[in-house]
């Protein structure tokens, strides 16, 4: 559904009303559309079929919740697993470099032939493996054309890009050029000991010789090296260029920041990581072993000196955020916040099981190797609860608050500030049940969370996600890049006892001042239309100041983005198609319209003329 200015412009009264202040479209990166000819087989903001989605989202969206940006292997799509410095080549508008702009360092012939052999060129998804590679293939070209006949003026900006990144970019480049000399970018592979740990030597003895090593790579592979920086260059153009056109049209662009690091990262920065643990998650009802993400933990003895300040860990923690927060002024999602504040870490090789050694890095006062982290007290647990358990803290100081949230405060919120920001430019995805130390800071500092009304119980009627208990200071939705679109949920609660639980509980919060509650709730467990757009009419009654949906929500995409515990080329690889225009969105004034009667019949009188305008559109 397209929108006049006069629609939009009610549609932002309607949002205005409601009290929203923020209504984002969640999209990553490589489901963003393409224009008409110019289908490379992977999506980036970047490209004209980018531009064309931001113009579509500016008349109703003023923000887009993008995924991480970080550079992905070759084996694995997943956007959660890529570097947190170096972005992602697939996100190069190659169309681009074939113009004078760029002194047409890519041929246009190069730029058809990606075009014409994609395989999805006709499809709604990704070709991951195609674009790896023709991409790669595309940007030697462009480099070597760069390196030849490259603008004057352009080289000077790559120059002055390379000094002023230098301290993430020289190590990511060093990664690729030694993937290069061992045929493998999987680090762990190698079989020169001193590759491994070029960048965490043991001894002065080792600093030389890896010193004399690095010379060498550098030298052996200055090529492949600064061609690396030269793509990193062109994205740090781009993406600077994309988000400026989307603040013109009123868009703001939110990262995306995993609490994953990548093989890189890991190689690059091994010094400063807990040796032998890995975060995850502990055994809950959809996983008796609990979740082995194998993602290595930060060292807390590297991340703060004696006298306070940041150490050379924490230094690069806040490096990364104030990277983020400059060239991301809409703001950051910080995925799984636990993991910053009371993560759940295991030891390498084993699951992340009480049993098998793991536990709560910060608090685990009775843990044989842990204790020396833990913030938490022996008398500040219920020692009747066991340790993966959300509430086995019991009692919290303000200073042991404090000491949990330093991260937060030191590194993210201090980058924030440091970059002209707040601390609400931070989405913390903090969805699942917390503990009692991450409640606790989320409530000192004031952190925005986020309530998706999907994963709602119905059985509880104080639960956090139904629409009464919903709060203002939060981002509310119906689902993530990691649920079942919207509709494919209310089609599987159709004729269901749990369907009917949820009815009820849509009938008292939306419909409380109905004389027909009955027929209501008889409607909403037999029609799946109806209930769909009841749900999405939940987040928008609902008091939250802000608001995001994904693509697949509001494009009624009937397919999924990702299956958490799932793997395989399925996930990660959804698009917009390039006729996303042509596809029926949402009933959006019909569902603002719902959600302003679902206030009381006070409000909706008082607001009478704006539910005739909405019934218009």
């Amino acid at each position: 559904m397209a929108f006049d200015e006069n629609s939009t412009k009610t549609i932002h009264k309607a949002l205005e009303i409601l009290g929203k202040k923020n209504f984002a479209l969640i999209i990553h990166g490589g489901s963003f559309p393409s224009a008409q000819g110019e289908n490379t087989g992977f999506g980036s903001m970047n490209t004209n079929g980018g531009k064309q989605l931001i113009d579509f989202a500016s008349g109703i969206f003023n923000a887009i919740q993008l995924g991480p940006a970080g550079k992905t292997k070759s084996c694995d799509a997943s956007p959660y697993t890529g570097t947190i410095f170096s972005t992602n080549p697939l996100f190069v508008d190659l169309k681009e470099l074939t113009t004078g702009r760029w002194s047409k360092v890519l041929s246009e012939a190069t730029f058809n032939d990606i075009v014409n052999n994609n395989p999805q060129k006709d499809g709604n998804k990704t070709a991951y493996s195609y674009a790896y590679n023709k991409y790669a293939d595309a940007l030697d070209e462009a480099y070597r054309n760069f390196a030849r006949r490259g603008e004057a003026g352009l080289k000077k900006e790559f120059m002055d890009f390379k000094h002023l990144h230098n301290r993430w970019l020289d190590r990511d480049s060093i990664y690729e050029a030694l993937s290069i000399e061992h045929q493998n970018d999987y680090w762990p592979l190698w079989k020169s000991d001193i590759d491994k740990n070029l960048f965490a030597p043991k001894s002065i003895e080792e600093r030389l010789e890896h010193g004399k090593r690095l010379v060498e790579v550098s030298k052996k592979y200055a090529y492949d090296i600064d061609k690396y920086k030269f793509i990193q260059f062109v994205l740090y153009k781009q993406n600077a260029e994309t988000r400026e056109y989307a603040n013109s049209k009123g868009l703001k662009m939110i990262a995306d920041r995993q609490v994953a690091f990548s093989d890189r990262d890991i190689w690059a920065y091994k010094a400063y990581f807990l040796d032998g643990w890995m975060l995850g998650c502990p055994p809950d009802y959809f996983s008796k072993d609990g979740q082995a993400w194998g993602f290595p933990v930060l060292d807390p003895e590297r991340m703060y000196k004696a006298d306070g300040t940041l150490d050379k860990g924490g230094a690069l923690l806040k490096n990364l955020y104030k990277k983020m927060f400059r060239e991301n002024p809409g703001g950051v999602r910080i995925d799984h916040i636990v993991g910053l504040i009371d993560p759940w870490v295991y030891k390498s090789g084993c699951k992340p099981k009480i049993e098998e050694g793991a536990g709560r890095l910060y608090s685990s006062p009775e843990h044989e190797f842990l204790s020396k982290f833990a913030i938490a007290k022996l008398d500040d647990l219920n020692t009747e609860v066991e340790a993966d358990k959300e509430k086995r803290v019991k009692t919290l100081t303000d200073e042991q608050i404090a000491g949990y949230g330093a991260l937060i405060e030191k590194i993210v919120i201090a980058a924030a500030e440091e970059e002209g920001l707040t601390k609400d430019a931070i989405v913390c995805e903090d969805l699942g049940t917390l503990t009692n130390p991450v409640a606790a800071v989320m409530k000192k500092y004031g952190l925005q969370g986020m309530r998706l009304t999907q994963f709602v119980v119905p059985e509880k009627p104080e639960h956090p996600y139904r629409c009464r208990n919903i709060d203002e200071h939060c981002w509310a939705m119906v689902g993530t890049h990691d649920n079942e679109p919207i509709s494919m949920w209310a089609k599987s609660m159709i004729n269901t006892h749990e369907g009917y639980l949820h009815a009820k509980n849509l009938a008292d919060d939306l419909f409380a001042d109905s004389d027909n509650k009955d027929d209501i709730i008889q409607r909403l467990t037999t029609d799946a239309e109806f209930l769909k757009q009841t749900k999405l009419a939940e987040i928008f009654a609902s008091k939250a100041e802000n608001i995001q949906m994904f693509f697949t929500d509001f494009f009624q995409i009937e397919d999924v983005y990702n299956r958490p515990g799932t793997s395989g080329d399925q996930n990660w690889s959804l698009r917009l198609p390039d006729n996303f225009n042509e596809l029926s969105t949402i009933d959006l004034p019909e569902i603002l319209k719902q959600a302003i009667i679902s206030r009381g019949k006070d409000f909706a009188a008082k607001n009478a003329k704006l539910i005739e305008e909405l019934s218009e559109i």
